[in-house]
C-alpha cells in the first residue's frame, strides 16, 4: 500500500484493513513515521518522537474487532500524561517532562488499540489559537498557506490528520483548542461535553472547567467510535456528562435525524465577522433546511463578553502561575524571561498578583455563561455558527511576544468569540469542514444541549454527505508543500 493509498481511509476503514490483513501494522506505522517526516519539515508540527518503540509495538500488535488495534495515533504536546512520551506543553520551562504513570486517557487510548508514535506541537501552555511556540523552534503551519497559522492550541494536531499523516489524533480544547484548528485546516473536530471525556487522575478539571479533551478527525464515524471507546464516567471525577445508551457511532451510522429546530447565530455581540466565515454558515443553514430541519435567526441574550474575556483572562493567568510555581518549587531560583515567553511571563505575574476573591467571582462568571447559553439554546436543538470570526490569520497576528497578557488574550477572544463560551457552558460542540475560500479552509459550528453529543454527531454525519462537506474536504499536497517551503 503506498501513502495515498494510506491516506485516502479514515481511521475505522484503515483499522477494518489491518483487520483484515491488506495491510500490516508496521506498514501502516512506517508510513505514518515517514509523512511525519515530511509534514514536519514543512509544517514543524511533531515533537517528541518515540518512532523505533512504536515500530516494535507495531509488530507485536494483532488487530481484530471493533477498536483501533494497530492504527498510528499521535498525541498532544499538552502534558497529558503517558509513560512513553515526554511533554513539554509548548514551553521551554517544562521541557522533556517525564511521567511516573498514564493519565486514565492515554490508558483508554492504548485500550482502543492505538500506537501513539510522536507528539504534535502546542503553544505555551496551550494558551493560544495560534502555534507559533518558541520551544519548538518556529511556529506551525498551515499546510493551506505556509503563511498562516494552523490554528491552536492543537495546531500540531489538526497539521498531521489534515495531511494525512494520522487519520485520528488527540487534542484538547480549553477556548476552542479543537475547534479552532479544525477550522483552521479543513477537518472535524468535536469538543465532548465537559465529564464526558476523562481527565484524572491527576486532574479533576482544566482551567475552571473550561478544557477537555477529544480529538481531531477526517470522518466524523471515526469520532463518533473514539467517544465510544474512551467516553465515559472516571470514578471520583467532580464532573460526569450524561449518559448516551445507544452508542455515538450507531447515532452516525443510522443516520435517522428526526427534524430539528435550528438556530442560525452569526452575531457575536457585534464582533466583526469575515464575510467568508458568515457565507459558510449561511450555506450550512440552508443545507440543513434541505435535509428537512427547521432554521430560525437568533439573537443571542445580552451578554457581557469583554467581562467574560476578562474572566477568561483571570482563570488562565492563575493556572500559568500554579504551573510555574510548581516546577519551581524547591529549585530557589524564580522564573526569568528565558523561561516563558513575554506574554506567558505577564500572564504569570498577573496570576500570582490575583487576589483569591477575584478568581472566585471569574468562576462564577462562567457558570452565568453556562446558564445564558441555556436560555440562548431555550428554543432549539442545535445552533449553528461560524467556527470561527475570520479566516486563518496570519503567522505573528496573535503574539505571544507582547508583553501584556491581557492584550494577548483580548486578541485570541476576537477570533474565537463563537468559542470559548462553550467552554464555559460545558457544551458539545463540533467544526466541520464546510466552505472554501480562495483556496483556505472555513469551519462551521455546531453547538449541542449539554450532553448531547449524539445530535451533534448524527448532524454532523448528515451534512458529511452533503455537497458542501466534499467540496471543502481535501488534502493539502505534500510534494507541492515541500517545494513551496523552501520559498517560505
Amino acid at each position: 500500500m503506498n501513502f495515498s493509498e494510506y491516506r485516502s481511509m479514515d481511521g475505522i476503514a484503515l483499522a477494518a484493513a489491518l483487520s483484515k490483513g491488506e495491510l500490516l501494522p508496521k506498514d501502516a506505522m512506517r508510513l505514518a513515521q515517514d509523512a511525519a517526516e515530511v509534514v514536519d519539515r514543512v509544517c514543524n508540527a511533531i515533537t517528541y518522537r518515540r518512532y523505533a518503540a512504536a515500530m516494535v509495538d507495531a509488530e507485536k500488535c494483532t488487530p481484530g474487532g471493533e477498536r483501533f488495534d494497530g492504527v498510528p495515533f499521535l498525541l498532544k504536546d499538552s502534558g497529558l500524561a503517558s509513560t512513553d512520551l515526554q511533554s513539554s506543553t509548548g514551553s521551554r520551562l517544562l521541557k522533556n517532562t517525564s511521567f511516573a504513570r498514564d493519565a486514565t486517557l492515554t490508558e483508554r487510548f492504548r485500550k482502543a488499540g492505538f500506537i501513539s508514535f510522536a507528539r504534535t506541537a502546542v503553544p505555551e501552555f496551550c494558551m493560544a489559537p495560534t502555534t507559533e511556540a518558541l520551544c519548538n523552534g518556529g511556529p506551525t503551519r498551515n499546510p493551506f498557506d505556509l503563511t498562516r497559522s494552523s490554528g491552536g492550541s492543537s495546531g500540531g494536531a489538526a497539521v498531521a490528520v489534515a495531511a494525512g499523516v494520522v487519520p485520528i489524533a488527540h487534542g484538547s480544547d480549553g477556548g476552542g483548542s479543537i475547534r479552532v484548528p479544525a477550522a483552521s485546516c479543513g477537518i472535524f473536530g468535536l469538543k465532548p461535553s465537559r465529564g464526558l471525556v476523562p481527565m484524572g487522575p491527576f486532574r479533576g478539571e482544566g482551567w475552571g472547567g473550561l478544557a477537555c479533551d477529544g480529538v481531531l478527525s477526517r470522518s466524523v464515524r471515526d469520532t463518533a467510535r473514539v467517544m465510544d471507546l474512551v467516553g465515559g464516567m472516571e470514578p471520583g471525577a467532580p464532573y460526569a456528562s450524561p449518559s448516551f445508551r445507544g452508542g455515538f457511532e450507531d447515532a452516525v451510522r443510522n443516520g435517522s435525524v428526526p427534524p430539528l429546530r435550528i438556530g442560525l447565530w452569526t452575531d457575536p455581540w457585534g464582533l466583526d465577522v469575515d464575510a467568508p466565515c458568515l457565507a459558510a454558515a449561511e450555506a450550512t443553514a440552508e443545507a440543513c433546511r434541505s435535509l428537512g430541519h427547521y432554521v430560525v435567526r437568533l439573537q443571542p441574550p445580552v451578554f457581557d463578553y469583554p467581562a467574560f474575556i476578562a474572566a477568561i483572562i483571570t482563570i488562565m493567568s492563575v493556572n500559568i502561575a500554579a504551573s510555574v510555581d510548581k516546577k519551581l518549587a524547591g529549585s530557589g531560583r524564580m522564573v526569568t524571561e528565558d523561561d516563558l515567553e513575554p506574554a506567558i511571563l505577564d500572564g504569570y505575574n498577573l496570576g500570582r498578583s490575583t487576589l483569591g476573591g477575584s478568581y472566585v467571582q471569574a468562576i462564577n462568571l462562567l457558570h452565568a455563561t453556562g446558564r445564558m447559553m441555556v436560555e440562548m439554546m431555550s428554543e432549539c436543538d442545535i445552533i449553528i455558527s461560524p467556527t470561527l470570526t475570520s479566516l486563518p490569520v496570519k503567522l505573528g497576528t496573535i503574539s505571544t511576544e507582547v508583553r501584556s497578557f491581557k492584550e494577548f488574550r483580548e486578541n485570541a477572544g476576537k477570533l474565537t468569540a463563537f468559542l470559548a463560551i462553550i467552554n464555559a457552558s460545558g457544551q458539545p460542540a463540533a467544526s466541520l469542514p464546510m466552505w472554501r475560500h480562495e483556496g483556505l479552509p472555513v469551519g462551521v459550528q455546531l453547538i449541542g444541549h449539554f450532553g448531547r453529543d449524539d445530535i451533534v454527531l448524527a448532524l454532523s454525519g448528515q451534512l458529511e454527505k452533503s455537497r458542501l462537506w466534499k467540496d471543502a474536504a481535501q488534502f493539502p499536497r505534500l510534494a507541492e508543500m515541500e517545494r513551496t517551503s523552501r520559498g517560505a
